[in-house]
């Protein structure tokens, strides 16, 4: 078979729009909204996304889409399953279900020190894409960094809303690509611009 030649089309849009209901998710925890009993229900909205995510990944995967392929697979792993799972376990830590144990975040800051790394060497990978799929890509990476200096304690908690912020931004441009990306398939024309790649 042809590379070019589909057999599906792209789930991409789908990908993206999980990626913003996690980065919203995750923003209002972030700038502080969310009390101890809405982490069961984050985790639940994640398990949902990681569903999403990790069909995107195969699909793209098999249609030899080297670079979303595994973003995708390696956001659905830990973004979404592994932060799900996180986010539970934090939740029974928090209401004593195994008596007195505070959730010691170190390990996730070194979980997320891969992850970020992970991300920032693929990043170039993503100048041959859309315009707007770098920029997520991009601010995501500075959420991972920060995350990162929170976790391991380099960085003050001050800078927790900026986060927040942050993943509010990549969610919204995440969503307003998506939908883009369908319009314009279904139209067959620019209905909503992506403002092309950097790298052709």
């Amino acid at each position: 078979m042809n590379h070019t030649e589909h057999t599906f089309v792209s789930p991409g849009p789908a990908g993206l729009g999980a990626l913003a209901v996690a980065c919203f998710g995750f923003a209002a925890v972030f700038m502080g909204k969310v009390s101890v009993g809405g982490l069961p229900l984050l985790a639940a909205w994640l398990i949902g996304g990681g569903i999403v995510q990790y069909t995107v990944a195969v699909m793209e995967l098999k249609d030899h889409n080297m670079t979303g392929g595994n973003v995708f697979l390696f956001f659905s792993a830990f973004f979404m399953f592994g932060a799900a799972l996180s986010t539970l376990m934090k939740f029974l830590m928090l209401v004593d279900v195994f008596g007195d144990v505070t959730p010691h975040v170190v390990v996730e800051g070194y979980c997320w020190l891969a992850g970020a790394v992970f991300l920032t060497l693929v990043t170039p990978a993503y100048l041959k894409g859309a315009k707007l799929l770098f920029l997520i890509v991009i601010i995501v990476d500075i959420v991972l960094w920060l995350i990162v200096g929170l976790d391991l304690g380099l960085l003050d908690a001050s800078l927790k809303p900026l986060v927040g912020y942050l993943l509010m931004a990549a969610g919204s441009v995440a969503l307003y690509l998506a939908g883009a990306i369908v319009n314009n398939h279904i139209y067959g024309k620019t209905v909503f611009p992506t403002f092309g790649v950097f790298i052709e």
